[in-house]
């Protein structure tokens, strides 16, 4: 693929934070940007040339998009496969790719294609039913973690079951849907690493950061990580064998289980710009979402070299009515996402705080 030009449109299809977030990157590298989503008046719609409002399965909004737009990407994984297909089908330039979507929509479709490649899962089993469910837990023994096999995010659409006696209970609770038991992964802690592929095959790894969650959803990641050289090799061999075995054009996020020596499993793919990666944005000359920008559109993908050393914490809810006291501290970078209302546990924006790399006592 060549690369496009400043000048040419980039088309989002999703207008949440991350959104808002990869168009305000593209902005900078002169690029318009057209956002899709149900949502009028949405985050990345306002920073951004402008918004078609429809569902993501409009097929009119779609053929208008690809006539509009150079290139499009998407911001969540759960953007219809078809909507990605039909732009593709009109000639769009549209990354990432159905393999990766189709991957990353169903969790048993991603931690067989993750266990194929080499990048090792906690054992799993498919769940249709309450039989399932206590066959399931009879193999994995318990407590083990029962999840929707699509959708679901930040803790939502998942149960732990500490015994078989509570099958019945814990299927009830994510909706008698289509699931996947996952085994309690004996972790010590849990890291995540970004990494990104261009059209060209080229890869670029971000240094692993070691994330912390309260009831679910992310709270803080602490980067680069502290770990070894063998932990860093074992996650940058994982990370390069999921963009091949995908044919990945993009960023993608890959949450990990730290088994301690070197040893670890994947938790989950996502084909995006990630939760996890936002301290690039101030620890890094080109962070993750200019990053996901070039590689789209066909640039040379930047540097991931850290520059500090970012602590990022995420503000949920009413965290973000202190954006005042945050705002008068010096080493601290306030991302605000433009939502309303502070609806509890809703993502309202981030901070980072920002430390020399030497100060690693």
């Amino acid at each position: 693929m060549d690369a496009l030009p400043p000048g040419s449109t980039l088309g989002i299809l999703g207008g949440g934070q991350l959104g808002r977030m990869l168009s305000q990157a593209a902005s900078r590298l002169g690029f318009d940007v057209v956002v899709l989503d149900p949502e009028d008046n949405s985050p990345a719609g306002r920073v951004s040339r402008g918004q078609i409002v429809a569902d993501y399965a409009d097929s009119t909004a779609l053929d208008v998009m690809g006539k509009v737009c150079h290139a499009v990407t998407f911001e969540f994984e759960n953007v219809p496969a078809a909507s990605v297909d039909r732009l593709r089908a009109g000639g769009a330039r549209a990354a990432p790719g159905p393999k990766a979507l189709a991957a990353s929509q169903d969790r048993v479709e991603e931690k067989t294609f993750l266990n194929g490649v080499g990048a090792t899962t906690v054992d799993f089993h498919v769940v249709d039913g309450v039989g399932d469910l206590i066959a399931g837990l009879e193999r994995l023994s318990t407590p083990a973690l029962l999840k929707t096999r699509r959708e679901g995010y930040d803790g939502k659409g998942q149960v732990w079951v500490k015994s078989a006696r509570g099958a019945a209970a814990a299927w009830e609770a994510v909706g008698g849907r289509l699931s996947i038991l996952e085994a309690r992964a004996p972790f010590v802690r849990e890291l995540s690493i970004i990494a990104a592929r261009g059209w060209d095959g080229s890869t670029a790894v971000y240094p692993l950061g070691e994330n912390r969650h309260a009831g679910g959803v992310l709270r803080t990641t602490v980067a680069p990580a502290r770990i070894d050289a063998k932990t860093e090799k074992a996650a940058r061999r994982i990370a390069r064998a999921v963009l091949d075995g995908l044919d990945y054009v993009g960023v993608i996020g890959i949450e990990l289980f730290d088994l301690g020596e070197g040893r670890l499993l994947v938790n989950e793919i996502a084909p995006r710009v990630h939760n996890t990666g936002h301290w690039t944005q101030d620890g890094c000359v080109c962070d993750q979402f200019e990053q996901h920008v070039r590689a789209v559109m066909g640039w040379p993908l930047g540097p991931t070299t850290p520059h500090a050393e970012v602590e990022m914490t995420n503000l949920l809810g009413d965290d973000v009515e202190k954006w005042a006291a945050l705002s008068t501290k010096g080493d601290m970078r306030l991302h605000l996402y433009g939502k309303a209302p502070a609806r509890p546990g809703r993502k309202m924006g981030h901070v980072n705080r920002v430390r020399p790399l030497q100060q690693r006592g």
